[in-house]
């Protein structure tokens, strides 16, 4: 009988060594290592230290210290465009979905404990651009689709009649794009979040018209 009950533990005891940790989280806190000290400042052992994954299953689950730079780069991007265009997106006048659209910036860039951050990409991806081809890839692609998500929607607001008849939405889409980094600088460097929503107040009146 005891053999028989201790051959059934075995049985029903999971196969395989379960992971200690969650993927998604570990990027996340790598995300927030660069967003702190940077890209250059910020060395695996610090990811490791943080995370509390040892080096070698960082290295088997994620690559080397550029590859999680990249992959968080890639998920900032995904959840930022997410919420962009839930914004823009959500049957609101133009107005209110463009002030939809900071104020979901904003919301990321003083989600800092204690201090602004500002924007991910803005803050530690555009220094190491100069000399990281990928790096510089990738910003590249992400700035080009923030232009097109405001041009289709500005696009869109021209054809209903929400813009002037003259109005040019590929121009105005940059615009809107420039307001965005601007408020993303500006935060970094101190600026109240109270100042920065009413600069963006601005830009949307401009761009609306």
């Amino acid at each position: 009988m005891r053999n028989r009950t201790k051959s059934t533990e075995v049985e029903k005891r999971p196969r395989g060594r379960p992971r200690a940790y969650e993927p998604q989280a570990v990027l996340r806190q790598a995300m927030d290592l660069f967003w702190k000290a940077g890209y250059s400042a910020t060395s695996l052992d610090d990811i490791a230290a943080a995370t509390g994954v040892n080096r070698p299953s960082l290295r088997a689950a994620f690559g080397d210290k550029h590859d999680i730079y990249l992959k968080a780069l890639n998920d900032y991007w995904e959840r930022k465009f997410l919420t962009m265009h839930e914004a823009l997106d959500g049957g609101h006048a133009l107005d209110e979905a463009l002030m939809r659209v900071y104020d979901a910036a904003l919301a990321i860039y003083f989600s800092g404990a204690g201090r602004p951050r500002g924007c991910f990409v803005v803050g530690t991806a555009v220094t190491e651009a100069v000399d990281d081809p990928e790096i510089r890839s990738n910003i590249s692609e992400g700035f080009r689709k923030l232009d097109a998500s405001f041009e289709a929607r500005l696009r869109s607001a021209h054809e209903a009649g929400e813009l002037k008849h003259g109005a040019d939405p590929e121009t105005l889409a940059m615009l809107a794009s420039a307001t965005m980094h601007s408020i993303a600088i500006r935060a970094r460097a101190g600026a109240s979040r109270s100042d920065l929503r009413k600069l963006a107040l601005k830009a949307v009146r401009v761009i609306c018209g």
